[in-house]
């Protein structure tokens, strides 16, 4: 129980700071719509099925690096302490997780819908599940970049040691996501899906319980 009000408490916080600032989701925003009408003017339209989704997750992948990756490299030793005296390290990640989490939520769903008005000549025939692919996509990207910078916040030159060590737990994620998409763009049955979205699910549920034990640790520091 209170767990749950520290984190409640948390992403209260975490809330209040964007809407006051409103500097990470307008930055996104922008870095978004701004790549998308730049492929645009340069491809002028994309009729293949596979460049069209390749494309996608491109932008939601470095979207993903500019927003979820500030969430403790942002953060100077003084709100690190005000949190660490405030709250517990499970409650200070899990809230981080889940604020990042639905920032993602809402702006992969703006960059989807900006993406196929952009590029109206090809809409995936399931936009359902490919919706479900962006949803599990903005919790995997959360999740991920989450834990790598909490890690990275500790080390000096964090940007750097962020980078090198979200490669190689990213690359899977973004290539199930991407296989997943492409089962929505192809239109195929639901039950191709299911082991992707059973592995996705697995990373995601791997990556939060290693952040809960790792992270105690590098909080005390």
């Amino acid at each position: 129980m209170q767990l749950a009000k520290e984190v409640k408490y948390l992403i209260h916080k975490e809330v209040l700071l964007e809407w006051r600032s409103k500097y990470t989701i307008n930055g996104v925003l922008l870095y978004v719509v701004s790549t998308i009408f730049t492929c645009y003017l340069s491809f002028v339209s994309l009729s293949d099925k596979l460049a069209w989704n390749a494309l996608f997750w491109v932008i939601m992948l470095f979207a993903s690096i500019n927003g979820v990756s500030k969430s403790f490299l942002q953060e100077n030793k003084g709100q690190q302490l005000y949190s660490y005296v405030l709250a517990s390290p499970a409650a200070v990640l899990i809230s981080k997780t889940i604020y990042n989490t639905l920032l993602m939520l809402v702006l992969t769903t703006i960059a989807l819908g900006f993406y196929s008005v952009v590029f109206d000549t090809f809409t995936p025939p399931d936009m359902l599940m490919y919706y479900v692919a962006v949803i599990l996509g903005s919790i995997s990207f959360s999740t991920v970049f989450t834990m790598v910078s909490a890690i990275a916040s500790k080390a000096g030159n964090g940007g750097m040691l962020m980078a090198i060590l979200s490669f190689p737990i990213i690359i899977p994620v973004l290539i199930l996501l991407i296989k997943l998409a492409k089962n929505a763009v192809d239109g195929l049955p639901w039950e191709n899906s299911y082991d992707d979205i059973g592995m996705l699910l697995l990373v995601n549920i791997m990556t939060v319980a290693t952040s809960l034990l790792l992270f105690p640790y590098l909080w005390r520091e």
